[in-house]
């Protein structure tokens, strides 16, 4: 048996609003999140509102993001949201607190069944747990539940649960090692460091 995608049942998904919605969605979202140069984080946020999307305080949306259902999507407090980034969220997509979604990372929560000769849509929900870290041209697909300070290295493509503070590497990704994160006075340490070697350094060059 073939494929027939002339019989594909696209009215099967559920968009979660009616023509009116989506179309003033469409239009708002062509002129301040594609067109708009600069960020408005402030001003998003409250359109996103607006269109139904729960967004926490903080949130940061530079140019060019692409969400594709507003009232499908939750950020939570001081997530960033970075340039050219993509939520194709035809199911729910939750971001907790913290969360960085670096530049041209895609999260995909659809998907097909290559086993149905009309090639069926399949959705599933994507959760992105507090302090995790999506990095740039990354992919999380259907599913995928990304715990607690995780993080997806830049081009991996997670298709499986990452793990608290996994460090995910490759396609498939794959955990590489654990994430480690400084107390505040070991951060503090670390740059009075960092500030005396430079100082020493610029002394050297000084000197000849």
């Amino acid at each position: 048996m073939n494929v027939d995608l002339s019989k594909y049942p696209a009215c099967r998904l559920d968009r979660g609003a009616g023509v009116v919605k989506e179309g003033a969605w469409l239009l708002v979202n062509l002129l301040l999140f594609q067109l708009c140069p600069f960020a408005f984080s402030a001003l998003k946020r409250n359109v996103l509102r607006s269109f139904g999307a729960k967004v926490g305080r903080g949130v940061v949306i530079k140019p060019h993001v692409k969400i594709t259902f507003p009232w499908k999507l939750t950020l939570g407090n001081h997530v960033w949201l970075g340039e050219n980034s993509w939520l194709l969220n035809l199911d729910h997509i939750t971001i907790a607190d913290n969360v960085c979604i670096s530049q041209r990372a895609f999260f995909c929560t659809g998907n097909h069944d290559y086993k149905s000769p009309t090639f069926d849509l399949i959705v599933k929900p994507i959760h992105v747990g507090e302090g995790a870290w999506i990095a740039a041209g990354a992919m999380v697909g259907p599913g995928v539940k990304a715990g607690s300070h995780a993080v997806l290295s830049a081009g991996s493509v997670a298709t499986d649960d990452l793990e608290p503070y996994g460090i995910y590497r490759g396609n498939p990704a794959v955990l590489i090692k654990q994430r480690i994160i400084a107390t505040a006075q070991q951060a503090a340490t670390k740059e009075i460091e960092q500030e005396q070697t430079e100082k020493t350094e610029r002394e050297k060059i000084c000197q000849k």
